[in-house]
């Protein structure tokens, strides 16, 4: 089993633009659908989990937000992170 931090780590290094970058748009995005697909596995066990559920809502929102500015500034890069993660449009 993989720790959490480095499974932050590995993302950070996957999507990063330089060396010392943690905090572009596609970094944040990374790590957003990882929060995001681990809360979607657990409502399959969780169906009641209401307040989980609001905090994934705002998740995705915020999620779109950075994908939207992407898409403005850089469409190629927005284009190369929807593949490398497999989000729809």
């Amino acid at each position: 089993m993989v720790s959490e931090k480095t499974k932050k780590s590995n993302l950070i290094d996957d999507f990063k633009a330089h060396d010392k970058d943690t905090g572009s748009p596609g970094v944040q995005i990374a790590l957003l659908t990882e929060r995001i697909n681990n809360l979607t596995d657990h409502f399959k066990g969780h169906k009641k989990d209401h307040q989980s559920r609001m905090g994934l809502l705002k998740l995705v929102s915020q999620r779109r937000r950075l994908l939207d500015y992407l898409k403005r500034i850089n469409g190629k890069e927005y284009d190369e992170i929807i593949k490398k993660l497999k989000i729809r449009k």
